[in-house]
């Protein structure tokens, strides 16, 4: 092969492989086959010829590469046994499920008892049943599109309707956090006797607690404060035990809607803000992408599958702790042998003098067990509301925030009213702004319930998997 004006470029291959030696022309490139079979990279080949044959042989070689590569996944991940396949998908269903057992949550199924008794079970009932179809629609979204709610919304919405969905949803973090503000101050309060407006200001270390537990790792920080909760959970069923409301009331508070007496609509409303989040379905779709699904109709659907699953068991435990907390609350208050004190309280009853109710089950330690457990119940709150606010900055802005400090931006603007409202009304008026807070999330929830059935929905994104019970 002969060429004009020609000098050599390095050659290109390594060991075992041949070397390729350009000779460069006035006019055109040659490449010369020395000895060796190369290692040659998609860039030097395009920079060779460009567009040809050769290049597009490797792309499609590249591609059925890859398309056997998600088979040979898709095989190892079908032969394990499901039930391994199973414990791979858990983790999201549960964090989420965390939301339902926050201070809010807490705070309204005391005075959903305390005030109605047994009537407004249905709505805890209805409410989970609700949060189960629409999280199983939010985790199949993530699962099926690959990308999360709010990076869709972003994608898909014009930028005006895109900027009032952030707005929204950042909205609906904060209305979400400022329960957890109070409820955290209430803790502090049963343990160390600090009025509630300062404990709303040490709230704004949490910050600083959660960027140091970090260190040790996030799910362990999630383990030990599920823990936490769940050790009131057992208080309370340890108390319903105790008590033992009747059955057939409770039966019939699940499964007959009723709305009767003062304030029940305004309960009922606060109750289903408290259950159905709308930033739960941001979380959601997007803490499944964290699991491994092959690239097959068969791997999709059994994680959707394993998905719904999960997220049932989770939502059936939340259930029945709710079901546990408004059984106590409403069979003590309405109470045949109540003393004066704690009918008082119960005309009137907050997170912060509720503790009375477990002292059947821990006596004069109610209230110390009772704090550690609202405390841990704020925090972790605290944990799914802060990811919950990354993911919808992520995707609506393309705004990457460190956790402490997107946590501290939220916790900033909540502690306003919550400091206010404490300052100004002391405990009940931070109990009432609970109640309010919860409500205002039941108006929210629609500007992320339509995105999510709009794309669930959609045959172009879903394909298969639209709106599927698996």
């Amino acid at each position: 092969m002969q060429t004009h004006s020609s000098r050599k470029s390095p050659t290109i291959g390594g060991k075992g492989g041949h070397e390729l030696v350009f000779s460069q022309s006035s006019r055109q490139t040659y490449c010369v086959l020395l000895s060796k079979p190369a290692r040659v990279t998609p860039m030097e080949i395009e920079r060779e010829t460009p567009g040809s044959d050769r290049g597009k042989s490797w792309r499609s070689n590249t591609a059925q590469d890859q398309d056997a590569k998600n088979l040979e996944e898709s095989y190892q991940f079908i032969k394990e046994p499901a039930w391994k396949r199973f414990l791979a998908h858990i983790g999201p269903g549960f964090m989420v499920s965390l939301a339902y057992l926050d201070p809010g949550n807490l705070e309204t199924d005391l005075q959903a008892g305390a005030n109605h008794r047994y009537e407004l079970l249905w709505v805890i009932l209805i409410g989970l049943i609700f949060a189960l179809i629409i999280q199983s629609l939010a985790a199949n979204l993530g699962v099926v599109t690959g990308k999360h709610l709010a990076e869709i919304c972003k994608s898909e919405y014009p930028r005006f309707v895109m900027i009032c969905l952030w707005l929204l949803a950042e909205l609906a973090v904060i209305a979400a956090d400022i329960p957890e503000v109070i409820g955290t101050a209430f803790a502090l309060k049963l343990l160390f006797h600090i009025p509630v407006w300062i404990g709303v200001l040490i709230t704004g270390s949490s910050t600083l607690l959660l960027l140091g537990l970090q260190r040790y790792g996030v799910r362990k920080l999630e383990f030990v404060v599920s823990m936490l909760v769940f050790v009131m959970a057992a208080c309370f069923f340890g108390e319903l035990s105790i008590v033992k409301p009747p059955a057939k009331e409770v039966l019939k508070g699940l499964f007959i809607p009723k709305l009767k007496g003062d304030g029940a609509t305004g309960d009922a409303i606060a109750l289903l803000g408290a259950l159905v989040m709308p930033h739960n379905l941001f979380l959601h779709s997007a803490l499944v992408l964290s699991r491994k699904t092959p690239a097959s109709v068969r791997g999709i659907k059994d994680a959707c599958r394993f998905f719904l699953y999960e997220s049932g068991f989770a939502l059936f435990v939340a259930l029945l702790i709710n079901i546990a907390i408004i059984s106590v609350s409403g069979t003590v208050c309405f109470g045949e042998n109540l003393s004066v004190e704690d009918a008082d309280r119960c005309s009137d009853l907050s997170l912060d003098n509720s503790s009375f109710l477990l002292k059947n089950v821990l006596g004069k330690s109610s209230s110390i067990v009772y704090g550690v457990a609202l405390l841990a119940s704020g925090q972790s709150s605290t944990i799914t509301g802060t990811y919950a606010g990354q993911y919808i900055m992520q995707g609506f802005l393309d705004i990457k925030m460190k956790t402490w400090l997107r946590n501290l931006m939220t916790r900033c603007i909540a502690i306003a009213p919550s400091l206010v409202v404490s300052i100004i009304g002391g405990s009940n008026g931070a109990g009432r702004l609970i109640i309010i807070a919860s409500m205002i999330l039941s108006f929210e929830l629609p500007f992320a319930l339509i995105p999510l059935l709009k794309f669930s929905s959609s045959s172009s994104k879903m394909g298969p998997h639209k709106n599927s019970i698996y």
